[in-house]
């Protein structure tokens, strides 16, 4: 075969495999829509992360977050400005409404496109009840919004004015009023490159028209992340993990009810982990309270300083792990309902469980109704008078307990006081059906 034959056979081979195997619609000129809607929270940051790396790694030309948002936790904006800064891929925002730290997110970026009627800043921080955050928290926004305006040759006294309202800038806004800039004023201070009424236009202002668009959405993992850490659903979770603790504590051996309550803590701070609300630090900090709990239940009597520490130490890791990096009023609140509702659920269940399941006919041999009293002529042991008096030796230490010879009999007795060593000799005081007592028998009683 010629050389032209054997070029023409590997063409008919390579279309072949073009037709039956054609080749992803992401190509050099792809483009990839991170969409920012809604309120903005800590699952939110692991999926643009996600999406700006396989951005990258799709060789996409550019990333554009679609931003659309009210607002919301000020760390979680802080992971995304993170991701934003670190992508390999350039990333702009095309934003039809970012507000509090929906506006910071796009200052993150390489510049800001807006659509007609667009709205930007209005990003002091508040608490739950909306009033003005500390002052500590409203300089380190202040900061942050300054140093991102700074490093994209924006003016940071405007970027400042949309967090402060203290700030006044001559034509712009007074003292007194925060600053939010229409789509027109953006495009007039220079915070906004240009306007464009659909993703289309803006491909072709980028200069990447007709690109292949690919819009990223959360995989199943961060949905069921996001479910978990629900402010709804949290609460649940830790009610599950302390019922599920304390059946197991009822019940013996290991069984559902132990299962059931890992499960459940193991979800709660497993996607708080995920998300970075948690760290090893309340890992750490629950697994203290857990031990010193299980030492009060099983090693030491009573409830003392040991279960109140577990308790405390408990409750701080659980609150702890519903907080991150900058801690609002709000996220404060949150955390301690889910706490104390989960504290209050878990009480009425445990009430429930054990004052009334155990008559349950459908779960009735889970419980033992019926007890063996003295009262009713139940005793563990033959009561034996003719015992009382007698005189042996301990076969083994009796620290109290242990075993005496009392002739050719060998018995399981307990010391009256002090503890007792091997081979000395021993008097039965009491025999009580369910133990001996004895006591030493010194040299001057025997005499």
């Amino acid at each position: 075969m010629d050389i032209q034959g054997r070029i023409l056979r590997v063409a008919s081979v390579a279309a072949l495999v073009l037709c039956l195997f054609p080749p992803s619609p992401l190509s050099a000129q792809s483009v990839f829509r991170v969409p920012i809607e809604g309120t903005i929270d800590k699952g939110l940051g692991p999926f643009v992360k996600r999406s700006l790396e396989a951005a990258w790694e799709a060789g996409a030309r550019v990333a554009i977050l679609d931003i659309n948002t009210p607002g919301g936790r000020i760390d979680a904006a802080w992971q995304i400005v993170d991701a934003v800064q670190e992508s390999q891929v350039p990333v702009y925002a095309y934003v039809d409404r970012a507000l509090s730290a929906g506006a910071m997110i796009a200052l993150a970026t390489e510049a800001i496109y807006v659509r007609p009627g667009a709205t930007l800043g209005a990003a002091t921080p508040v608490t739950g009840e909306g009033q003005k955050a500390s002052e500590k928290m409203v300089s380190a926004m202040r900061s942050e919004f300054r140093a991102l305006a700074e490093a994209h040759g924006l003016d940071p006294r405007i970027a400042e004015a949309m967090v402060d309202e203290e700030i006044a800038i001559p034509g712009v806004v007074e003292a007194g009023k925060l600053l939010t800039l229409t789509a027109d004023e953006a495009l007039a201070l220079g915070f906004a490159k240009g306007e464009y009424a659909t993703l289309e236009s803006l491909l072709a202002g980028l200069g990447v028209p007709g690109a292949g668009v690919l819009t990223t959405s959360p995989n199943w993992a961060e949905v069921i992340v996001r479910f978990l850490t629900n402010p709804i659903v949290a609460p649940l979770l830790l009610t599950l993990g302390f019922l599920g603790l304390l059946f197991e504590v009822k019940t013996p051996g290991f069984g559902f009810g132990g299962l059931a309550g890992l499960t459940g803590l193991a979800l709660f701070f497993g996607a708080h982990l995920i998300v970075g609300l948690a760290g090893w630090e309340e890992l750490l900090l629950i697994a203290a309270g857990l031990v010193l709990v299980g030492l009060e239940v099983f090693v030491i009597p009573g409830f003392g300083i040991a279960g109140t520490l577990g308790i405390i130490a408990l409750g701080a890791g659980v609150v702890m792990s519903m907080l991150g990096r900058f801690p609002t009023m709000a996220d404060l609140g949150i955390a301690f309902t889910v706490v104390v509702v989960a504290m209050a659920l878990t009480g009425t269940f445990a009430y429930t469980f054990l004052r009334h399941l155990r008559w349950s006919r459908r779960l009735s041999g889970i419980f033992l109704r019926e007890a063996m009293t003295r009262e009713a002529g139940y005793v563990s042991g033959d009561v034996r008078p003719e015992l009382v008096g007698r005189i042996g030796r301990a076969a083994t230490a009796l620290r109290p307990s242990g075993v005496g010879v009392f002739g050719d009999e060998r018995i399981d007795v307990v010391s009256e006081g002090p503890w007792i060593e091997a081979g000395s000799s021993i008097e039965i005081l009491r025999s009580e059906g369910y133990r001996t007592v004895v006591r030493e028998v010194t040299t001057e009683q025997s005499g």
